[in-house]
This record gives C-alpha cells, structure tokens and sequence, in this order.
C-alpha cells in the first residue's frame, strides 16, 4: 500500500462500475480514473447538466472512455427505484458500485420521503440504492461496494431512537452521525455476505481533507459568505486535492487483497498523503448498533435484502 498512485489500479477492462456523485470532486476522480483502466463506468448523478458535463470531460480527458450518465436522486426513494429498475432494463452485469454521493453539514431539512437530509441522502439512499443492485452484485465474480464516509464520523454514534434528528438538530452532529451510519451498514453488510458464503467485498473509504464543492454547499445554501470565504481559502491552502482525496476509494475499490469491512484513508494523520489503514470509531463495529440500524433501514426505505437472509 506504501505509495499507492491511481497508476496502480489494475486493468478493470469488462467490469462495470457505477459510480454516485460523480460530476464533480472525488466522484468524478474516481469515475475518471475507473474509465482510464478500462472500467465502463455509469455516473448516477442527480443533476443532468452537470452529469452530462463530467461524462464529457472525462471523454475529452481519457481516449476512448467508455462513461454515461444516468439520473439517480439519492433524497428521493422513487428516483433511487427507477435508476435499480433501468439498470436491470438497460445494464447487465455490475463489479463495483461506489457509493460517494454525500452532503455535509447543510441546514435543517428533509429529503422526498421526509427524512433529515443528510441522514436520508448519505445513509439512506445509499443503502437503498445497494440492496437493490445486490442481485447484479452477487452474480458478478469479485465484486465490491465501497462506501465513502468521513474522519468526522468521530464526531458523533447514531441515535437510533432518532435517526431523523427530530430532537435536536446540530449540523455537524447530524453529518457525523450519517458516516457513522456509513460505517456501520458496512459493518453489517459484510457480515451478511459472510453469512451467505458471498465474495463481494464490503469497504469503506474516506478523503481526509481533501479540496471539493461539499465545503462550500452549506455556507453558500444559507448565504453565510464569510464562512465561505473562510472555507474557500482552507481548502486552497491546507486541503489536497480531489486526485489525491479519491485514493482511498479507488484502492478500496480495485487493489487486491481488500478486506471485507476495511477503511481505508490518507496515510497522513487521516488527512492527505497515499492511502493507508484508517482508524474507526468503536462503535462502528458494533454488531447490535449495525443489526439496530439495519433492521431501521430497511423499515425506512421499504427495501430488504433478502438475497443475503440466511
């Protein structure tokens, strides 16, 4: 792992990748660098602008990339259902799904189907979206899921008894609480492929501190210009960049020997540098707290794994 550079990620020719959030920062690191190798690679983004915008930069970036966009709305159940129901129409096999998609620290809200927003967007969506791709998922040989949560995980467990921040909603405390729901669906996901005797591999990734637009969307959405400003300038100042901060996923994703239920980081401090074995939070790996969040999800979304009941 010592110096692992995208440059080592081994040829993914005939594997499919679908990679959230990808039009812009490490989503689209990642779902650029994916194509480079030979991956064909779907960017499910909720905007097609700006969707159809990164599918074109990557073309002009990368000969002979083999990348479309498909519209997937994380906050919305119903958008998540229609992109699993046009994958099975339009797709067939599937070797990587990357759930990166996220957003951070952002006012109180709630998503299409009455979640907290960050709760439903980071977690939610995401576990929905994998438990409906899981067939594609099991029938494909060595296939993983790599889901990006974050150092700020630390911050804060989850409140199962209020998963939706109806309590007492502190932004950042939600954030931590959505990529500690992150780890723990890992947790728990990789323990039900073991169950089953399954070879998908389960991980997780984090960025550190890495130079991208989810700093900003908070401040900007409440028009805080100082605090943007102030973001702004640390991310050019101290952060790296989204090359550097989607090394984590893309060796999650593509290096051999992953473990199943791994997070992997920047070497550094958990802040930049090569990827590297991160530290988690205790409670991450908590298998009651991920039975508990797992049987609430599955009540919240609608969606059951039943592939991988045993």
């Amino acid at each position: 792992m010592t110096g692992w550079k995208a440059s080592d990620i081994p040829d993914q020719s005939g594997r499919v990748a679908v990679v959230t959030g990808a039009n812009s920062g490490i989503g689209y690191v990642t779902a650029r660098e994916l194509a480079r190798h030979g991956a064909r690679v779907l960017l499910a983004c909720r905007s097609e602008t700006r969707g159809i915008e990164a599918s074109d930069r990557i073309r002009a970036e990368v000969r002979d990339a083999d990348v479309q966009f498909v519209p997937l709305d994380l906050g919305s159940l119903d958008s998540v259902r229609k992109f699993a129901s046009a994958y099975d129409r339009d797709h067939g096999r599937l070797d990587l799904l990357i759930n990166n998609a996220g957003v951070m620290a952002l006012p109180y809200g709630r998503t299409a189907d009455g979640f907290e927003t960050q709760f439903g967007v980071n977690h939610l969506g995401h576990f929905a979206l994998t438990g409906l791709l899981m067939p594609r998922l099991l029938a494909a040989p060595e296939a993983r899921v790599v889901s990006v949560s974050s150092g700020f995980h630390a911050l804060a467990n989850i409140d199962i008894d209020d998963l939706n921040s109806e309590g007492r909603y502190r932004r950042w405390i939600a954030y931590a609480r959505s990529k500690t729901a992150n780890l723990l669906f890992v947790h728990e996901l990789a323990r039900r492929l073991a169950a089953v005797g399954s070879g998908v591999v389960a991980a997780a990734a984090h960025p550190g501190y890495a130079s991208t637009n989810l700093q900003t969307k908070g401040p900007r959405m409440e028009g805080r210009k100082a605090v943007e400003r102030v973001v702004s300038l640390g991310n050019r100042v101290f952060a790296q960049s989204a090359d550097a901060g989607a090394l984590p996923t893309l060796y999650a994703a593509t290096a051999p020997g992953v473990a199943p239920d791994s997070f992997t980081g920047p070497r550094l401090q958990g802040w930049r540098g090569a990827p590297a074995p991160s530290w988690r939070a205790p409670w991450t790996l908590n298998d009651t707290a991920g039975e508990r969040l797992w049987a609430a999800s599955e009540e919240l979304t609608g969606v059951t794994y039943d592939a991988l009941k045993v």
